[in-house]
């Protein structure tokens, strides 16, 4: 014991070794202010001015803040010098690649990732939409689509932005899956977006999920002017009969039949389809009430905090200052404003050979901003005519949008992915 204590450093001589002006030096040099100053600090700054200006956008303006809030903060973590939250490195195509020397397992993440290099693991997993998609199933009504399958129609019509932007994202120079997942914007679907983005351009994850986002919430600012622009003042005031009401019947067997049939056609697209009609079969079923509403809500909220903070991450200065980003903004606006065509011009070709008259402000309704496109076919409606009420009717292809939506990056997904 006495040979033991005599080898242990005094506290004397522990204090001699400890250094204060290293210690200082040290300290402040890990500071993030400090790398605001390097030769790429000014990315930094920019992002976390970005950041501010999407958390005033969701606080302030309210558009769509349920996601864009924590993606906005997500965005804001990462792009704090020195706080290691995040690692574009660890996500590229050489770490993710078996072949590779720099090959990691998700293991590696665990150790060394920073809290949301962990949390994106759902997204890169896909976990994290899917999941989303069965609380939006339990929370959707699919009885005017049951009552006017026409509508489901519209809302295959409305994805022709989808395809749109794809072909002309890849005229811009963005290789197929690029394209794929900037088309898939046009859907007004974010999760949708999200899980595609997520298999085909993991890199544009961050400015695509922006855009996706930020345009859903400008839905009554985009698509208004198209819609009148399409439209003749008497076909806007054109009055639907009221729909017939659906069995609970029909409403349990619906997605189920949905989930077999579009399942075995697009096996890509099950995925997304089963979760979705899952949870709505929850919600008609009537007998796992408890199910119906943690989907709708406990679960919901939580997946949409991990998947918001983890989406935001990704959008960092080497990804999100570039031309790229610029292309899908304007790529994005492109795929929406196809979308909300493509719907009116189908329910203005379907009058041509219907008995009963669709009110063409319906079909704008087929992109999957659910309720949002429908309330501005609404809207849009009753300027036209104060005693129009469209609602219902715009909800049945709104819902098929989200079908559509789901259908659509399946079919990318199965031939770039």
């Amino acid at each position: 014991m006495l040979m033991l204590l005599g080898t242990m450093p005094t506290f004397a001589q522990s204090a001699n070794d400890f250094n204060a002006k290293e210690a200082i030096s040290k300290f402040v040099n890990e500071m993030g202010f400090v790398q605001f100053f390097t030769p790429t600090g000014w990315g930094y700054a920019v992002m976390i001015a970005i950041a501010c200006l999407f958390l005033y956008l969701a606080i302030v303006k309210k558009y769509e803040p349920l996601l864009l809030l924590p993606i906005a903060f997500g965005m804001l973590l990462s792009n704090i010098p020195g706080a290691n939250m995040f690692h574009t490195e660890m996500w590229n195509d050489e770490f993710l690649n078996p072949d590779s020397p720099f090959f990691h397992s998700y293991r590696h993440v665990l150790a060394e990732g920073g809290l949301l290099d962990i949390m994106y693991i759902g997204v890169k997993l896909g976990l994290y939409p899917c999941l989303i998609f069965v609380g939006v199933g339990a929370m959707t009504d699919f009885g005017p689509l049951i009552a006017n399958p026409k509508s489901l129609l519209l809302g295959a019509a409305a994805q022709l932005g989808i395809f749109i932007a794809f072909l002309g994202s890849y005229a811009l120079g963005f290789t197929p899956a690029e394209a794929g997942s900037i088309g898939i914007i046009g859907g007004a679907d974010g999760p949708t977006s999200i899980f595609l983005t997520s298999k085909l351009a993991p890199h544009l994850l961050g400015p695509i999920a922006l855009a996706a986002y930020s345009y859903m919430a400008l839905v009554p600012v985009i698509q208004p002017p198209i819609m009148r622009l399409l439209t003749t003042k008497k076909e806007r005031q054109i009055k639907m009969k009221q729909l017939r009401n659906v069995s609970k019947t029909e409403k349990i067997i619906f997605p189920v039949v949905v989930a077999i049939i579009v399942s075995l056609i697009l096996p890509s697209a099950a995925t997304l389809i089963g979760c979705l009609m899952l949870g709505n079969l929850m919600k008609e079923c009537g007998v796992v009430e408890r199910l119906n509403k943690t989907a709708q809500n406990e679960l919901n909220n939580i997946v949409v905090i991990f998947l918001g903070l983890s989406v935001g991450a990704t959008a960092t200065a080497e990804t999100f200052i570039s031309l790229k980003t610029l292309g899908i903004i304007v790529m994005g606006v492109t795929a929406f404003g196809f979308g909300t065509a493509g719907g009116v011009l189908l329910a203005k070709l379907m009058n041509l050979f219907v008995k009963e008259k669709i009110n063409p402000l319906i079909g704008s309704a087929g992109v999957s901003a659910v309720p949002m496109a429908a309330r501005v076919s609404q809207v849009e409606g009753q300027k036209a005519d104060p005693s129009n009420f469209l609602l219902m009717h715009a909800m049945g292809p709104n819902v098929a949008g989200v079908i559509g939506s789901a259908v659509a990056a399946g079919i990318l997904l199965g031939m770039l992915g």
